[in-house]
């Protein structure tokens, strides 16, 4: 949480009105103009500031907030760094090429979402991070897709959904542990709790994924023209699998999330130096500006030209701005005012359901960060479910619910620009094939008072 305080507090419908003429102005932007995210954030800034030199708040405090945000981001920051090296590694080193080759033999014409969603989940719980399974696996059935002509709308949605189950359900996870000690919960018994809202929403996601599958068959001259790619790039060998082994082992064995990723690249780098012709000068520009394809097969040479950290600076910028924003919504009191106008209206037990939801959803549309949608939702409704008899079961799940899988359906949030830059595929369309995101919320607010109390 920002450490700066509040230097006005704004009544709340004041408050409204802002986040009202905020969102609608990055909408505008972003769907109606199709602009890059950073420009309605950056303008965004400017009204705020503009906002709290009205209100005689001086510049160096607001300043200080902008600082205070930016700076809650930098642990994110630092990973984005390492997960563009990441990306560039796994290509040179043959782990993300042969992921790609062995998928083939498993897929086929027909479930071929289900199965992408179903999968992605599985390694999503064993990786405990939405971002390393969509870097790696996810990346991966992107190319699949793309071999079987399937959309990369609905093969992107598949993903995420998949990606964010595991964020969800994995004890791993950095959200998981956040919300249950947030709310001071056995970390197993939210996960267990959380059951009654995921297990149906998968169950469903998985149906629609079905569903929406292609039927017919795919050709075997398409798989061969693929494989014949990936082979003729010289990057694969059994070698290849190590680099992924290590990064599960050290997740496994919660070895933090820097430390795990830094260690998996250097191995798949090391690998690569002994395996691959490339120079070791190639290989250090290639953390820098990413691994470039040459096959000749255009499809495979666009799939696996990726990673770098140069490839990950448009994130980070975005990243920085979008939560200096958010320290300035802070300062100017608009999110404490708006959070704290719940604590004194709430009563009856699906209002409030409804209400951190609500407030979740919120601060990932306006701040686009689902560490803060986790903490600030926490730290506002935990008095709320005391007094209302609730258990922390409930307010842990319900910001796990709203919070963690909304985040990346929204454009200019941090898991947003991540995947929509990892996968190749706009937010905007893959987000209403994100099956699973979209239900978690609807299914929380559905249960409403069931199984909350105790």
């Amino acid at each position: 949480m920002f450490s700066v305080q509040p230097k006005y507090h704004p009544n709340l419908s004041e408050s409204i009105l802002f986040f009202i003429l905020t969102v609608g102005l990055i909408s505008y932007f972003l769907i109606g103009l199709g602009t890059a995210p950073h420009i309605p954030i950056l303008i965004a800034v400017m009204l705020t500031v503009t906002y709290g030199l009205i209100r005689r708040i001086s510049f160096k405090d607001l300043e200080k907030g902008m600082i205070a945000g930016a700076k809650s981001g930098m642990a994110a920051i630092f990973l984005f760094l390492l997960i563009g090296i990441l990306i560039s590694s796994l290509m040179i080193s043959g782990t993300i090429p042969v992921l790609i080759s062995s998928g083939f033999t498993f897929i086929g014409g027909t479930w071929f979402y289900a199965i992408v969603f179903a999968v992605t989940a599985i390694i999503g719980v064993s990786l405990g991070s939405s971002l390393t399974t969509t870097a790696t696996i996810g990346v991966a059935f992107i190319g699949m897709g793309s071999a079987v002509d399937a959309s990369m709308a609905i093969t992107a949605g598949a993903i995420v959904s998949g990606a964010f189950f595991g964020d969800k359900m994995s004890p791993l996870s950095d959200t998981t542990n956040l919300a249950s000690t947030i709310v001071e919960v056995d970390l197993f018994d939210h996960i267990k709790h959380m059951g009654l809202t995921t297990i149906p929403a998968f169950l469903i996601s998985f149906i629609f994924f079905a569903i929406l599958s292609p039927n017919e068959a795919i050709t075997v001259e398409n798989l061969d023209t693929y494989k014949a790619s990936l082979d003729a790039t010289g990057l694969m060998h059994w070698t290849s699998w190590i680099p992924l082994i290590i990064l599960i082992l050290a997740t496994i064995f919660r070895v933090p999330a820097f430390i795990s990723l830094a260690v998996s690249s250097v191995i798949a780098t090391l690998l690569a130096g002994i395996t691959s012709e490339l120079s070791w000068s190639d290989i250090w520009e290639i953390w820098f500006n990413g691994y470039t394809a040459s096959t000749g097969f255009e499809p495979v040479d666009s799939l696996l030209t990726k990673g770098g950290i140069n490839s990950m600076l448009f994130t980070i910028s975005l990243v920085i701005l979008a939560l200096g924003f958010g320290g300035l919504l802070f300062v100017t009191g608009i999110i404490p005012s708006i959070l704290s106008s719940f604590q004194e209206k709430l009563q009856k037990i699906r209002a409030i359901i409804i209400s951190t939801a609500g407030t979740a959803i919120g601060v990932n549309v306006l701040i686009g960060e689902q560490y803060l949608s986790v903490m600030l939702t926490g730290e506002t409704f935990k008095g709320v479910y005391q007094k209302a008899g609730l258990s922390n079961k409930a307010l842990s799940r319900t910001l796990e619910d709203a919070g963690t899988v909304i985040n990346p359906l929204v454009p200019w949030s941090v898991c947003g620009v991540f995947i929509a830059d990892v996968l190749g595929v706009p937010v905007l369309t893959y987000l209403p094939f994100a099956f699973f995101c979209l239900l978690s919320p609807l299914i929380t607010i559905f249960f409403g008072g069931r199984a909350l109390k105790g």
